[in-house]
């Protein structure tokens, strides 16, 4: 809820930031250094526990040197990654990174363990003169009465259960998936596409070591990568909005010994099994946010993270997504010398909301996509998910500039859908071979319905990412 206030709060900042996951401690460091006084409130300053957020895109690595918050990957026991390797009905590809122009080296992602990386970042943002920060419960939104402006915020100490307010200039809210304010200042509810189950899995014997792995077959979607040196994430995707199976009943691990473990590669079985058995599973919807424009929530306030912007996670994109925004949006207030000043300060955002629509599009209309063709739950999401395996087989620029997109290393939408089409029509080439002489009349009818299939899945994705 928003809370109506004309009194004087108990300190002034420049801007207030709700929650410090991604974007609160790299954020406040990047507008700190502008001279900028800020204040982030956080409920829980402890190690989080969450089994998203563990795998870096080059993109984002690249975003996360820029605001200078390197060495935040060190001493967590981080793995490097160097591409994909996607397994197809047991038929493995690989899809590595490109080659850096710049550097002549590989392109190069990070995973590792989503709590020592968070507490890394926040120990910077400790550190930062200009940055003050508070463990405390947010609970109102408040806003001038007349103005209707947004002037800050009100928490409650919980240890001490004493309220304070707070005014600022601008107030960021970024609390994540499970935003508490989402729903004041955002009309639009997040859509679940599925759910993710996670274990993790004990000295893994992977495929293909540093590499993430997406298994693929007539099950849902598979994901494992490595999170430390001796721990592996695996990521089961169950299909729907609906109830999981209990875990309480042992529903779930049934599930998994049925539909996970016969489907995953021989030399990750004995791991899958142990974490099955050991039944320490965790579990969380797979949310689609489509962001919205600044302008439309009140002055005075930003939305970021995903408390403005979700997309499924299998692409792994979200914190590349998160830390190119603080880049582009440090960067554009950098020049504003007086936050109070909403019209300059809308102006800005303006400029902002548009320029990160190049990677920011990108990695949305990517992750939904891939989504529909990876769970692939009917006939013609089939042979366009064939269509990509065999499109990826041909290597190239086939493989190059998709692995670019993933990788958020080629913010260009355009060359998305390029690509995405472009799978559509090799699908059909070649479920016409596949169909044969034979078969050709209903490969004929199955042209038309793949393609259609293909548009009625990247189309309204596009659309919510050009508005």
């Amino acid at each position: 809820m928003t809370t109506n206030t004309t009194t004087d709060n108990h300190s002034s900042y420049d801007v207030i930031i709700v929650g410090a996951g991604i974007i609160g401690p790299t954020l406040s460091v990047a507008l700190a250094d502008q001279g900028k006084s800020v204040l982030v409130v956080e409920r829980d300053l402890s190690e989080p526990n969450r089994i998203v957020g563990e795998l870096m895109q080059p993109g984002g690595l690249k975003a996360l040197k820029a605001l200078g918050f390197e060495s935040a990957i060190k001493d967590i026991d981080s793995i490097p990654v160097n591409g994909y390797e996607i397994i197809y009905h047991g038929n493995p590809i690989n899809l590595p990174y490109t080659i850096d122009p710049v550097t002549g080296k590989r392109e190069e992602g990070r995973s590792f363990h989503h709590g020592r990386f968070v507490m890394k970042l926040r120990e910077k943002m400790l550190a930062t003169p200009g940055v003050t920060v508070l463990e405390a419960i947010v609970t109102d939104i408040n806003r001038d009465e007349d103005s209707g402006r947004i002037t800050g915020v009100t928490v409650k100490n919980p240890k001490s259960g004493s309220i304070e307010s707070y005014t600022s200039k601008v107030t960021v809210i970024a609390d994540g998936t499970t935003s508490k304010f989402r729903k004041d200042f955002i009309a639009r509810k997040p859509i679940v596409k599925s759910n993710f189950v996670g274990m993790v899995l004990t000295d893994a014997d992977m495929p293909n070591p540093h590499h993430g792995h997406v298994i693929l077959g007539d099950h849902a979607p598979i994901l494992v990568y490595q999170i430390g040196t001796h721990e592996t994430r695996i990521l089961c995707d169950v299909r729907g909005a609906g109830p999981l199976p209990s875990i309480s009943s042992g529903a779930m691990k049934e599930y998994l010994l049925e539909n996970v473990l016969p489907n995953m590669p021989e030399s990750l079985q004995p791991s899958v099994k142990l974490a099955i058995y050991e039944g320490k599973f965790r579990t969380m919807p797979n949310q689609f946010l489509p962001s919205t424009n600044p302008a439309d929530a009140p002055d005075g306030l930003i939305l970021l993270g995903d408390a403005w912007n979700m997309r499924h996670p299998l692409t792994g994109g979200g914190m590349t997504v998160a830390l190119n925004d603080v880049v582009l949006l440090a960067k554009h207030l950098a020049p504003v010398t007086d936050l109070g000043d909403w019209p300059t300060v809308s102006d800005h955002l303006h400029d902002f909301y548009w320029e990160r629509k190049n990677l920011g599009s990108v990695v949305n209309i990517l992750a939904q996509a891939l989504y529909s063709l990876f769970a692939a739950d009917n006939s013609n999401l089939q042979i366009l998910q064939r269509g990509c395996f065999e499109y990826f087989k041909r290597g190239g620029l086939c493989v190059d500039e998709p692995i670019s997109l993933l990788s958020g290393i080629l913010p260009r939408p355009m060359v998305l859908v390029m690509h995405f089409f472009a799978v559509a029509l090799y699908a059909i080439r070649c479920n016409f071979y596949e169909k044969g002489l034979v078969g050709a009349p209903i490969a004929f009818i199955q042209a038309f319905t793949a393609l259609y299939t293909a548009t009625i899945v990247i189309l309204p994705f596009m659309l919510h990412e050009l508005k």
